[in-house]
């Protein structure tokens, strides 16, 4: 239980470097020859927003714990573009077979140029709503990108920028320390006044603003900021964006009403209020009340847009769905009513979320996100009818056929 060091990856392989990104991108894990290859020492510093793990002599112990992973990550060579555009043309065939044609998408430069060699190739097929990462925010401003360019099936989104850190690490910025750990309140990465002048030169030049906050603390830093941002567009004629907090994971109850107030998306991944519940209760105790919080939120009068947070989890979105709606693992656990079973949402609550929601943040919702008239012919044919379903089998959901833009792009064996 708990992490692992060198004294486990040095013995598999003392002389090839090994680097392993945890799950939630929050961590890795390095082997010595590629610490060696970055130059990391017991002399060497931990970076603004991150942290090396060391062990009791203060020598490096392989974990690196936010931005220290870039230590590692900036020697490892990045594939071309075309490698990529052959990754993404086969993971989008995976994607319609779970009935996903679009997507938020927030990888870098690399990325975006592989969907456009995809796109120039009359390959892509998947809906792509590119975000673009803080370090691009000066290109972005340069070229004249803003929120909403482009075409059908590839378009400029938000500038994605991170608060804070995960749970799983317990980097994730919170008001109190974790449990058990008094010294320990996570890593906030970005205050509000930073939020605030990243947002200011985004908002400025029409591009919009995703934030990754999970703790409380992030939240509330976030949420502030977004407070200054929206008064700094009504004070200089500037359209109110419709800027998103992503995973909203912990709230402090005087929070809970801001998103709503602020006009801010929440961007959550229902799969992770399941997947995560049992760490929650051991790192976050009572908070874990607050934590994943749709119920409280949506009677608020908040505005979700729901995902999966792939590939952190898996990208199937009925999995999501049977989350949302019984606060429960696919095994049935916990048993009885769930996991703080008050959160729950009704099926059409949930789906409004990975459908009108998801299309209203990326500024779609009169063209995407509905069957009606003028909409963009995307839509899927499900093998059982998830009304008639009974809640406890909604992950088992599967799409008989897929349709993008008017035409099959999958159908079931």
């Amino acid at each position: 239980e708990g992490f692992g060091s060198i004294r486990e990856l040095d013995p598999v392989s003392p002389n090839h470097p090994v680097f392993l990104d945890a799950k939630s991108g929050h961590a890795a894990w390095a082997n010595s020859a590629a610490l060696r290859a970055a130059g990391i020492t017991r002399a060497t510093p931990d970076p603004e927003g991150g942290r090396i793990g060391r062990d009791a002599n203060g020598e490096p112990d392989g974990l690196l714990f936010e931005t220290a992973s870039r230590l590692v990550e900036q020697i490892i060579p990045t594939p071309a573009p075309a490698v990529i555009a052959q990754a993404i043309d086969a993971a989008q065939a995976e994607l319609w077979k779970v009935g996903i044609t679009s997507v938020h998408d927030y990888d870098g430069a690399n990325c975006f140029a592989a969907l456009q060699l995809l796109q120039a190739q009359s390959k892509l097929r998947l809906r792509v709503v590119k975000g673009i990462p803080l370090a691009n925010l000066e290109n972005a401003v340069a070229l004249g990108l803003r929120t909403g360019f482009g075409n059908d099936f590839l378009r400029i989104g938000s500038v994605k920028l991170f608060a804070d850190g995960a749970l799983g690490p317990q980097t994730a910025a919170m008001l109190q320390p974790y449990e058990g750990d008094s010294g320990n309140t996570g890593i906030l990465l970005m205050d509000n006044e930073e939020v605030f002048e990243h947002g200011q030169r985004a908002v400025s030049h029409g591009l919009s603003m995703a934030i990754h906050a999970i703790g409380d603390r992030a939240n509330h830093e976030v949420l502030l900021g977004y407070a200054q941002l929206r008064r700094y567009e009504r004070e200089h004629g500037l359209p109110a964006l419709r800027h998103r907090i992503e995973h909203v994971q912990v709230l402090h109850p005087e929070d809970y009403g801001k998103l709503a107030e602020l006009d801010v998306i929440a961007s959550v991944q229902p799969i992770h209020a399941t997947s995560d519940m049992y760490i929650a209760d051991r790192f976050w105790g009572s908070r874990s009340a607050g934590a994943y919080a749709f119920r409280t939120l949506l009677e608020r009068g908040t505005r979700f847009c729901f995902g999966s947070d792939a590939p952190v989890e898996v990208p199937n979105p009925f999995q999501g769905l049977h989350a949302a709606v019984t606060r429960q693992r696919m095994d049935g656990s916990p048993a009885a009513e769930g996991w703080y079973p008050s959160q729950r949402l009704i099926l059409e609550e949930a789906l409004h979320g990975f459908t009108v929601g998801a299309a209203y943040a990326a500024g779609l919702e009169n063209r995407q996100g509905r069957l009606a008239r003028g909409y963009l012919a995307d839509l899927i044919v499900l093998e059982q009818d998830p009304f008639v379903l009974p809640a406890s089998e909604l992950h088992a959901l599967k799409p008989a056929a897929t349709m993008v833009g008017g035409e099959w792009v999958w159908q079931a064996g």
